[in-house]
């Protein structure tokens, strides 16, 4: 028994990517992926809520691990001003460890949405991209937590306080958050750098000449953002981003002599300096002399046609 096969019409891909797509299903289509991206962090906030106190718990260590801190085996509870605080900043932790926990799910709605306004060869470096991207921001994650247990001892040793005060827990929390957002955006650095070298945007020799500023950079930035003002968490984060820096610099330079750059005409030319053209002229060769020509034959000569000669009969 045979089946009649209807053929299926092109995709939502296909036709958003070939621009026949209206406005008002571009509309639809950001709706149902927001709508799905919504709902995985709402499934990981659920889960979130009930690892918010272990993770509550990991980041209290470097509290915990101050001097005095620990009474009887146990660490000294935070302060609290309000009686919602505690509540709150578990809805805070839950909604983040929801946001990592649904990435996969909403990373992939947003890249479905803009996926089809991109090219194949640009497709598969962003794939390559946010591969990297991942690995990074949790090295960075962790760095941020390292300089914060060691640099936190320092802050409260400096102050009028001393280490045997109490932190009051949504603040020291929001600063170790945001210490681990920063450390990770940090480290995210060097990929723009690559996706610069990779768009054809800078060349991997031009990226080496900034060298300089760039170690002047990264040692200005982890001045400011490492919460210890010693040399050992700022010579620490300045050393890794530098690191970053010339591993991203060795993988600029593979891409470019895999794609042949430098040996164009304009290498070595400023932006404001005219490239010489350097054409390699090939002589022509003569060609072989024609020996006799062929005759042409001319046409026969028009003759004008002969006058009618007109004869009247006589009239009688």
């Amino acid at each position: 028994m045979a089946f009649a096969l209807r053929k299926r019409g092109p995709s939502k891909f296909e036709r958003a990517a070939d621009g026949s797509m209206t406005l008002v299903e571009h509309f639809r289509e950001l709706r149902t992926r927001l709508f799905r991206a919504s709902l995985a962090i709402v499934v990981g906030l659920i889960a979130g809520f009930a690892l918010a106190q272990p993770a509550f718990d990991l980041l209290a260590q470097p509290y915990c691990r101050l001097p005095g801190m620990m009474v009887d085996g146990e660490c000294q509870q935070f302060l609290m001003l309000a009686p919602a605080d505690g509540f709150i900043l578990k809805l805070k932790l839950a909604l983040w460890i929801g946001l990592i926990i649904g990435a996969p799910v909403w990373l992939f709605q947003l890249w479905a949405f803009i996926a089809p306004g991109l090219h194949r060869h640009e497709r598969k470096w962003a794939y390559v991209f946010v591969t990297i991207a991942a690995p990074l921001f949790a090295a960075g994650a962790v760095l941020a937590y390292f300089v914060v247990d060691k640099g936190l001892a320092f802050l409260l040793e400096a102050g009028v306080t001393g280490t045997d005060s109490q932190l009051e827990v949504t603040r020291y929390i929001s600063f170790v958050t945001t210490m681990i957002l920063l450390f990770g955006v940090a480290f995210e650095f060097p990929l723009t750098l690559l996706m610069l070298n990779f768009t054809g945007v800078v060349s991997a020799k031009r990226l080496l000449s900034w060298w300089r500023v760039v170690v002047f950079i990264c040692f200005a930035f982890a001045a400011v953002a490492t919460p210890d003002p010693g040399p050992f968490g700022m010579t620490l984060l300045a050393l890794c981003l530098s690191l970053l820096y010339f591993i991203a610099v060795g993988v600029a330079f593979l891409n470019d002599r895999r794609k042949g750059r430098g040996k164009e005409v304009y290498a070595g030319v400023g932006d404001d300096e005219a490239s010489p053209l350097e054409v390699d002229r090939e002589p022509v060769e003569v060609g072989r002399p024609v020996d006799q020509a062929s005759p042409i034959d001319a046409p026969e000569p028009i003759t004008a046609p002969k006058p009618i000669e007109r004869r009247y009969d006589d009239v009688t």
